[in-house]
């Protein structure tokens, strides 16, 4: 019912009912996810259809977290319609600038990271009004197997054994048990360059991507941006924007740290879980779902963990499974 023509059919009937019948559709780039999305014209204004076909996707963590953010004072869009039974929500549209159209064009980036630190802070003073689940070590574990599950076999072509997989875990403990240990606040998990978007084409940044938001470490937000996945920024410029956050942390959580210098380890410790995450979930939905592009997007995620593994004094020998090349090379 869901799914293929089907669906399709459910979609249309669904905006004719919202535009009686007067509307034009295009689609646009879908996220990593069975979501996708369109950008729907009607009486010269536009808007974003999020379909998010059930029983994949749910909606209701989506619209939950977007109240709480604009109460926080974040830039998310408005909801115009919707329909949590069969998976559709209208929203505002923030138009086709991303962050990172933004640098790929040469645009200055210093107003942008300017917002999303202010709108960072923001997020991590804010009160959820929900529970959110906890990014804990048990949840950092299972997202580091992905590495191990998808990354090694089908990208790198390598099997690990049994006690490899055991080893590759236990080297890794030190690294998670620290970053939960960290001051926890609430973490949008995906705060980077394809999810910040500039309507109008400047600040403020419009948020996406934000339902799968948890209660994580202090750093986790700003090394998604800083160390992001899709970009590469002179570490120049990472040092100058961390200290810039770690200077505006309220006392609460700035005293878990002796200073910049532990701080801005943290988030590098931070980003190695997230990019170890990353390769492992580029390979699954190249090699499980089909979206080979992401392969593309392996190099630049293995070079950064190749640099959070030189700074941070991780060699080879005690790490083995990290230095796997892809079969590419």
């Amino acid at each position: 019912m869901f799914g293929g023509a089907d669906r399709q059919v459910i979609r249309e009937q669904w905006l004719k009912e919202q535009f009686n019948g007067d509307y034009s559709i295009t689609p646009l780039a879908g996220d990593a996810s069975f979501r996708c999305y369109f950008r729907v014209s009607h009486a010269d204004n536009n808007y974003v259809l999020m379909d998010a076909p059930p029983p994949h996707e749910d909606v209701t963590p989506f619209l939950a977290v977007r109240d709480w953010f604009e109460a926080a004072g974040l830039n998310v869009s408005d909801c115009y319609a919707k329909d949590i039974h069969q998976g559709f929500l209208l929203l505002e549209d923030f138009g086709n600038v991303l962050w990172s159209t933004c640098k790929e064009e040469g645009g200055d980036l210093a107003p942008l990271f300017e917002d999303a630190l202010r709108q960072l802070h923001l997020l991590q003073a804010s009160a959820p009004p929900m529970a959110l689940p906890l990014f804990d070590v048990e949840r950092m574990t299972r997202e580091c197997a992905l590495y191990l599950d998808w990354y090694l076999p089908h990208v790198a072509g390598f099997e690990p054994s049994e006690s490899e997989r055991i080893e590759f875990h236990q080297s890794l403990s030190a690294v998670l048990t620290r970053l939960e240990s960290l001051p926890r606040v609430p973490v949008h998990l995906d705060y980077h360059s394809r999810n910040l978007m500039l309507q109008g084409g400047k600040p403020p940044l419009g948020i996406i991507d934000y339902q799968d938001a948890v209660l994580g470490p202090v750093t986790y937000d700003l090394a998604s941006l800083l160390y992001d996945c899709y970009q590469d920024y002179p570490e120049t410029e990472r040092l100058m924007w961390s200290r810039r956050f770690y200077e505006a942390l309220p006392e609460e959580h700035a005293v878990a740290f002796a200073g910049f210098s532990d701080w801005h380890k943290a988030l590098r410790l931070t980003a190695l879980q997230r990019h170890i995450k990353a390769i492992g979930i580029f390979g699954r939905l190249a090699y499980r779902d089909g979206k080979l592009q992401f392969l593309d997007e392996i190099p630049l995620t293995r070079k950064h963990l190749q640099g959070e593994m030189q700074v941070l004094g991780m060699c080879e020998d005690a790490f083995p499974l990290l230095y796997v090349k892809a079969k590419s090379g």
